[in-house]
């Protein structure tokens, strides 16, 4: 048989003597470490929250970025529409004139006939 010595003396016996001191200390110590815990979790929230606030600060941040980077993206297509649309345009009064010049100039010259042919 085995003395309450040899008892206490084995992990048995350890685990079993911590947990009844635990069982009869806990009612005093548990308030005692929750008033402790208390601000340390308040601190932790309040951290919390802060890191939150600061997080969609700079999301929000961020999307304007990427707003003006889009818009000046826009900006940028539709100039590059508008100089191509110019140029075509240009393109086209130049081709009208030039084929007005020629009508122009074709009716003003008198056929010329063909030489006989003996």
């Amino acid at each position: 048989m085995m003395s309450v010595e040899d008892f206490f003396k084995s992990s048995t016996g350890k685990g079993f003597a911590i947990g009844i001191a635990a069982a009869i200390l806990a009612p005093v110590i548990l308030p005692a470490v929750v008033q402790a815990a208390r601000p340390l979790a308040r601190a932790a929230i309040k951290s919390g929250i802060l890191l939150l606030n600061k997080g969609r600060e700079t999301a929000a941040e961020l999307g304007e970025v990427v707003e003006d980077l889009v818009a000046e993206a826009r900006a940028e297509i539709d100039e590059e529409r508008a100089r191509a649309a110019s140029a075509t345009a240009t393109t086209e009064v130049i081709i009208e004139d030039s084929v007005d010049i020629s009508e122009a100039g074709s009716e003003t010259v008198p056929e010329q006939k063909a030489p006989p042919t003996s």
